[in-house]
């Protein structure tokens, strides 16, 4: 069963999973294990603008930023040169 991941070009089709999940809406990313964005998936909301990314370098390609909560070193960066 193929995956559909996000990339800067778009959706793709890749035979892996990617590593790393996303919001559309907010344009954030972070760890599948994120405790906040598997709070969101229980609430049943977050689920119609989830997408997924083979790695941290492709989500950041893409245009979206690091999660605050799973991805705090990151997030730190990005927010240093965002202000």
């Amino acid at each position: 069963m193929p995956y559909t991941l996000l990339g800067p070009e778009g959706p793709y089709p890749s035979p892996t999973r990617g590593t790393f999940g996303g919001h559309t809406r907010l344009r954030i990313y972070g760890r599948l294990d994120c405790p906040s964005a598997l709070r969101a998936l229980s609430k049943g909301g977050y689920t119609p603008h989830r997408v997924f990314f083979a790695d941290e370098p492709t989500a950041i390609a893409t245009g979206y930023r690091p999660c605050a909560v799973c991805c705090r070193p990151a997030y730190r960066a990005w927010r240093s040169t965002h202000r």
